[in-house]
């Protein structure tokens, strides 16, 4: 077997493997005894028909087949033998010759690499970036101590429409009448609530019941009929407040931390408001960080000037995704594709200069933070380590789950080894401050 690699032009390489009859000579020979076994065709018994028979049915498929195998997988052993960086997949060349399995005993096979750029980044206290620190606003903290007290409060009995409170109601039409239908004026816009705006218990309004239940299923269901029956029944209806129900958050009081923090580490109005900070803190933490790690990519791949083998990337991207996507519309995405490889092989590089390793309490960290967040949108603010473990091993068995966090990691870690070779200036900004700056980036 021969192996001979030649450069070409736009940062594309083609790699020509030979092989010969030697090469493949042995697993033909055992392809082709399996088909003698397996064969069944009609005058002779099962693996007893002549070699000569089978030789001639499938010799010719079997040796492409074997050929391109040996080619491949030698392709693949030579680029990693020789240390060969490469963007995209390997790829059947376009010069590749026609092939004659009847006469020839030899075979040539031509494959197309794209050329990984190299990466060349000296930096210094010369290479400045901005960290933007995010402050915390008295509304974030209005509103994030809502949401937590939200779910460990209660709904209490009011005597007056004010907002967004629950409605119970009498609605009857002269035919059909409901003595508890609820209406969530939580769901509605701020127009739609002005009619119940200031309204008491036993005041009455006209309403159409099409409007206040926007679904069929639910209206058959306030109403007690079949979804095939609402056609015929008369849309206004009046209806008569008969309670008004109002969100209130628990009272500090011993039975709430007992509550909210079993462990204890809150017992205390002003813990609890320290808590709330801290929580703040940590989450526009994440969005900073976010915004960091985007604003350091972005001037490493401006100063590194990468170049790419473009045209491989576009006919790569074509063939993979096998007719999903025409080359005007892999052209007009492929500015965002681009960024991304470049930042991929920037990371590569300081990956390797810089001795950067993903291990295995990484990822399960970042899966327990993930499983946190998932659980927190459902309110469980407080989940048990043990609890956070098992969930964050089940979305690691996940490998779709598995290898994104593995890429954020591994990102996080390469931004983390990075950042002390650049001066970085920190900056205090608004939530309204950071927005008009990345609106800024993007134009």
């Amino acid at each position: 077997m021969n192996i001979l690699k030649e450069a070409r032009e736009n940062q594309t390489a083609i790699i020509k493997i030979t092989v010969g009859e030697a090469d493949y000579a042995a697993e033909v020979d055992k392809k082709l005894r399996e088909y003698k076994r397996k064969a069944n065709i009609p005058g002779f018994r099962p693996g007893m028909v002549p070699m000569g028979i089978i030789n001639k049915m499938y010799r010719k498929g079997v040796v492409a087949e074997v050929a391109y195998k040996m080619a491949s997988d030698n392709c693949f052993s030579y680029i990693e033998k020789e240390g060969i960086d490469y963007m995209g997949d390997v790829m059947p060349s376009d010069e590749q010759g026609a092939f004659d399995f009847d006469n020839n005993t030899e075979h040539e096979f031509v494959f197309e690499i794209g050329l990984a750029p190299k990466v060349e980044l000296e930096l210094s206290d010369k290479d400045k970036v901005t960290r933007y620190k995010i402050k915390v606003d008295e509304q974030m903290r209005s509103d994030y101590r809502s949401n937590y007290l939200r779910t460990y409060g209660r709904l209490v009995d009011v005597d007056v429409v004010e907002n967004d409170e629950a409605v119970m109601c009498t609605l009857d039409n002269g035919e059909i009448k409901t003595d508890d239908a609820y209406v969530g004026l939580i769901s509605m816009s701020e127009e739609e609530r002005k009619p119940y705006i200031g309204k008491k218990v036993g005041d009455q309004m006209v309403v159409n019941i099409n409007e206040l239940y926007k679904s069929e299923q639910q209206r058959a269901s306030v109403l007690g009929v079949k979804e095939n029956e609402l056609e015929a029944i008369k849309p206004e209806f009046n209806l008569t407040i008969t309670k008004i129900r109002k969100y209130a958050d628990p009272e500090m009081n011993e039975e709430f931390f007992k509550l909210a923090f079993p462990e204890g580490n809150v017992t205390s109005e002003e813990q609890f408001e320290k808590f709330i900070d801290t929580k703040i803190e940590s989450e526009l933490k994440k969005e900073s960080d976010y915004v960091f790690t985007n604003t350091l990519r972005e001037y490493l791949v401006e100063k590194a000037a990468l170049t790419l083998p473009e045209d491989f990337l576009k006919r790569w991207l074509l063939a993979i995704n096998e007719g999903k996507f025409t080359m005007e519309e892999i052209e007009k995405d492929f500015a965002p594709f681009a960024e991304m490889m470049k930042w991929s092989a920037i990371q590569k590089h300081f990956a390797k200069s810089l001795n950067v390793e993903v291990k295995q309490e990484d990822l399960l960290e970042e899966a327990k933070n993930y499983a946190a967040a998932q659980f927190a949108q459902y309110g469980m603010m407080n989940v048990a380590d043990e609890m956070l473990t098992n969930y964050a091993q089940q979305i690691l068995s996940n490998k779709d789950e598995a290898n994104k966090l593995i890429e954020k990691v591994y990102e996080n870690k390469v931004v983390a080894a990075v950042t002390p070779l650049v001066k970085v200036s920190n900056k205090s900004v608004t939530i309204a401050e950071l927005n008009k700056i990345l609106a800024k980036k993007s134009k």
